[in-house]
């Protein structure tokens, strides 16, 4: 028969056991290995939310998550060394941001399960073969916007285009996605694409350059080397007066008249409630791939000055933020 002191232990541990905050599915240590392409803030951001999701389910660094983070600086030779090393660390999760990470990950295990973020089209990058569960390693969430929705924006900003221009890395996925699909479009909505290629950083300010005189106004994907450095692609439009529209709200704030489009710490918070399930059990091939949900309007009215556009009330009403 137990003692009265080794009951009222026994039924303190209980309670304390009740208590914990944490379910018996995160008292394990658990390791996540997170990787990204290049920094820039949309980038940051999806880093940061997944961070945040973890710690919301209860994953603590230090505590009860071992967590790393590298980004491979632009570099897809670095992507594939990073992936390497995360595969021989065999984390429980790796989560991969933007398209050239997650195929540098995907390419390096079917085992380990990896969650991808900031990726426009995981079928055509061949991260998945449809957006029905995978049944292999993979799943994740997709930043794919609807492109008429963005030219609508274009047309609104500047209501007499007919010429849109593009900077894009051709070696990016996402980016030439984005292209292939706009040379379709633009002409069913009275407009054409002029094409200037940014395979690197350092090109996009001299493909920027390349556009003008040539278009009526610059609109720039997620790609990663265009977001990268966009001041010098900032600087072109208001040395010019050539308008840009974006896709990504941050590029708003860094000199970009307008983006319709999504908040990339609510992806990386989408993504990482995705990892949190992989870690609590769940196969991440029984985990359908998602797509980020609502778009907000950013503006910035000194850019729009800058570059020559006069914002109509109707657009300043209808924004989530304006910058000035």
């Amino acid at each position: 028969m137990k003692s009265p002191m080794s009951k009222w232990l026994s039924l303190g541990a209980l309670a304390m056991a009740l208590a914990s905050p944490f379910s018996s599915a995160v008292a394990d240590t658990k390791s996540v290995a997170a990787t990204a392409i290049v920094e820039h803030p949309a980038l940051d951001s999806v880093r940061d939310g997944v961070r945040a999701a973890l710690e919301e389910a209860g994953y603590t660094v230090g505590d009860n998550l071992k967590w790393q983070y590298q980004t491979a600086q632009g570099n897809t030779a670095t992507a594939g060394q990073i992936a390497r090393k995360f595969v021989g660390d065999k984390p429980d999760v790796i989560v991969a941001i933007a398209t050239p990470s997650a195929q540098a990950v995907v390419a390096s295990t079917k085992s380990i399960p990896v969650v991808f973020a900031a990726v426009t089209d995981p079928l055509a990058a061949q991260l998945v073969s449809s957006w029905e569960a995978s049944g292999t390693n993979v799943t994740g969430v997709s930043d794919e916007l609807e492109l008429d929705r963005q030219m609508e924006l274009v047309k609104q900003v500047v209501p007499n285009a007919t010429r849109v221009g593009m900077v894009y890395n051709p070696g990016e996925a996402n980016s030439v996605v984005v292209v292939e699909r706009l040379r379709e479009l633009l002409p069913t909505m009275g407009m054409t694409l002029v094409e200037a290629a940014a395979p690197r950083t350092v090109d996009v300010g001299a493909a920027a350059r390349s556009l003008v005189g040539k278009v009526d106004v610059i609109y720039t994907s997620t790609d990663n080397n265009v977001v990268s450095a966009y001041e010098s692609l900032v600087k072109v439009g208001n040395d010019t007066k050539t308008p840009l529209v974006a896709s990504d709200t941050d590029s708003v704030k860094r000199g970009a008249i307008a983006a319709l489009g999504i908040d990339y710490y609510q992806h990386g918070v989408q993504a990482g409630k995705v990892a949190v399930r992989v870690l609590q059990g769940e196969a991440p091939g029984s985990i359908a791939p998602q797509k980020s949900g609502e778009l907000s309007l950013y503006l910035n009215r000194s850019a729009a000055a800058a570059q020559g556009v006069t914002l109509s009330q109707q657009l300043i009403d209808s924004a989530a933020e304006i910058i000035d």
